[in-house]
């Protein structure tokens, strides 16, 4: 099977500037509406100019960026992580200016790290979290009273604090990992699922190539079928000794030739096989004939019981599902890998088997899923190391396809690893929906 053409990193994280615009127009909102509320509403003293000149330095670094920039721009990683920075600041300060970490509010420290996490790289979420930890470890000395009845003023116990300082602390780091974590494992699925998708279309379009052969013979049928009979007239018009004679009648037995060919292929396609259905032992003969000569035993076992043998539809997801599965066999194989199949009345199932070193322990239980290889990470000059896509692949097409596949080693004192693919013999046989790729 042919390798796919994929870049090992992952396309670059950004986030597009209306996103960073919009949330802090919200966070503005909410910022105002709590100042306002607490000095107006609660009559609390705190200082309301200082207040709303730092909110309203955050609007006018909105409207600038409006100004400046167009909104579905999608901004490098550095330039977000400043925006970013730039919050974490225009909040710190107005903690600074409203009680520090006694103010409720200073957990909104979380919100730029968290974004971070989902659409920047790593290291920047680190910046921005180390940033926001020694913003928090600053106003834990140095701030403005807390905003609260004069009569009777709030006191928290210094141990207290520190209990706020290391809450802050543990929930950048924690939430920031986890959400970095869940956003980074969405991007690796999206990303083979995309591979996975090119595949198939590239394995669909080879499926289709009987029909366009079938097509191409029906319209070149009535031009050659002109040029046979011109060609023929030709022949009886001039004399058998003419200086073109022989030219002539190598002309009428061309296009003659020519019309057997397309005869065939039309009759190839029209007859269903192997193009629109195949028995099981064409598909695995297809299967493993591009590995015959690797340099490894290749064994064909197919056992039915003296039941019908399965014939299923030419699907190109089993195809290229099962090709990827014996490649991999074949690459770790040391001398023999089996290709078997087992089926009755109701089931069907496929087993590829080699004498290799089998799965590694750590990995077995996670085969399948994306990014997921058993490869050593060492790239050759001219092809690169594996992705792990080619199981998750593999795994996804038969799925589509109606098979339930499951992984394991075999039994000491064999060696190697052990692949099934089972399906209701009914899905296998199922004819293939024009757009089931």
């Amino acid at each position: 099977m042919p390798a796919l053409d994929l870049a090992h990193n992952h396309p670059r994280r950004n986030v597009r500037l209306d996103t960073l615009v919009r949330l802090r127009w919200l966070a503005i909102v909410g910022q105002t509406t709590a100042v306002l509320v607490v000095y107006f509403g609660l009559d609390f003293d705190l200082p309301l100019w200082a207040c709303l000149a730092v909110i309203a330095l955050s609007a006018w670094l909105n409207v600038a960026l409006r100004l400046r920039f167009y909104m579905t721009q999608r901004l490098e990683p550095d330039r977000a992580a400043w925006l970013l920075a730039f919050d974490i600041a225009e909040l710190a300060v107005l903690l600074f200016l409203t009680g520090g970490l006694q103010n409720p509010f200073a957990f909104l420290f979380l919100a730029p790290v968290l974004l971070s996490a989902t659409a920047l790289p790593p290291r920047f979420t680190v910046i921005l979290g180390a940033f926001a930890v020694a913003c928090a470890t600053v106003l834990v000395f140095v701030h403005y009273p807390l905003p609260w009845d004069a009569d009777d003023p709030l006191r928290l116990p210094p141990i207290y604090m520190a209990a706020v300082w290391l809450a802050i602390l543990l929930s950048i780091g924690f939430i920031g990992v986890y959400a970095w974590q869940i956003t980074e494992e969405s991007r690796q699925l999206s990303d083979a699922l995309a591979a996975t998708e090119l595949v198939l279309a590239r394995e669909q379009h080879l499926s289709q190539l009987d029909g366009l052969a079938a097509a191409a013979a029906h319209e070149l049928g009535t031009p050659l079928s002109t040029i046979t009979v011109i060609a023929r007239e030709l022949e009886n018009a001039i004399a058998a000794d003419a200086p073109h004679g022989d030219d002539v009648r190598l002309l009428r037995e061309q296009a003659r030739r020519c019309r057997d060919i397309l005869s065939k292929i039309t009759q190839l396609s029209s007859s269903g096989e192997p193009f629109d259905r195949m028995p099981l032992s064409a598909l695995m003969e297809e299967v493993v004939a591009p590995y015959r000569n690797f340099g490894v035993a290749i064994d064909v076992r197919i056992s039915g019981d003296g039941r019908p043998e399965p014939a299923g539809a030419r699907n190109p997801a089993v195809l290229y599902g099962l090709g990827n599965l014996m490649e991999n066999a074949v690459d770790f194989a040391q001398e023999q890998v089996v290709l078997g199949a087992i089926w009755t009345e109701e089931t069907l199932e496929i087993s590829i088997t080699d004498d290799g070193p089998g799965f590694a322990p750590e990995i077995i239980a996670r085969i399948g899923e994306p990014y997921v290889t058993s490869r050593p990470g060492v790239e050759q000059q001219d092809e690169p190391s594996g992705l792990g896509l080619g199981f998750f692949i593999a795994k996804t097409l038969l799925e589509r396809a109606g098979a339930s596949l499951s992984f394991e080693n075999r039994v000491p004192p064999e060696r190697g690893a052990v692949v099934f693919a089972r399906w209701n013999r009914s899905d296998f046989e199922r004819p293939l929906h024009p757009a089931a790729a």
